[in-house]
């Protein structure tokens, strides 16, 4: 087994996920006692998120990558950023680093392909969706059409994110907010939505909707275990 190295707490509350999933899929994988071998290197969310509202991300992307190169000198043999948005700044998080990285998009693209789909809702944080680094990897790489929610969608499915689940708040509102959105995304021809955004699982899930889902911290983590099984 490969040791994972995990840049975690964007926010700590999917980074929890993160270990609990990718340690189940190991011990169903090899049964027994066995889990995760990693090492998790968790930033200040508080100094991330002022950076990245600054548009400051030469900064952020610093930050990641001193704790990339932290996890190699510690001799993890694989990368994983725990977040959507961050991986805005994979290029750098990456730089004088020799890990590969198990990147987010790729196995959430690849899980779309595998159910014959190709146009997709997109939620996340205003970064994610409004930005190209994520729905430009999806389009140019795997052909993949991505909508984005109109600006007042966008406005809440970002504030509801770092205002309520960043901080471990789940409100019923806003999980009917989100099914709305969903929903309106259905209406305008995407035949699945991508949980764009770690916390957003948090809020809802396939129960929730007819509408296909594909819950990116779930897919990512799972991705994780078999790269570190390869």
């Amino acid at each position: 087994m490969k040791t994972l190295g995990i840049i975690g707490g964007m926010s700590w509350e999917s980074s929890v996920l993160y270990y609990q999933w990718i340690n189940r899929g190991i011990k169903e994988r090899l049964g027994g006692l066995h889990s995760a071998r990693l090492m998790l290197n968790s930033v200040d969310f508080a100094e991330i998120e002022t950076l990245q509202h600054a548009g400051d991300w030469d900064g952020a992307g610093l930050i990641l990558n001193k704790a990339a190169r932290a996890l190699e000198v510690a001799g993890c043999d694989l990368l994983l950023i725990a977040t959507n948005t961050m991986h805005k700044v994979a290029q750098q998080t990456l730089v004088d680093v020799e890990l590969p990285l198990v990147h987010i998009v790729d196995p959430t693209a690849q899980a779309i392909k595998a159910k014959g789909l190709n146009r997709v809702g997109l939620l996340g944080t205003g970064f994610t969706m409004s930005d190209d680094f994520y729905r430009g990897r999806m389009t140019n790489t795997f052909d993949i059409d991505v909508i984005i929610p109109e600006a007042d969608e966008q406005s809440d499915v970002h504030h509801i994110i770092y205002e309520e689940l960043c901080l471990g708040t789940v409100n019923a509102d806003s999980k009917a907010r989100y099914l709305e959105i969903v929903q309106a995304l259905a209406s305008r021809g995407a035949e699945a939505v991508i949980m764009g955004c770690t916390e957003i699982t948090l809020l809802i899930g396939q129960e929730d909707t007819v509408v296909p889902l594909f819950d990116t911290t779930a897919i990512h983590a799972s991705a994780a275990v078999d790269a570190m099984l390869e």
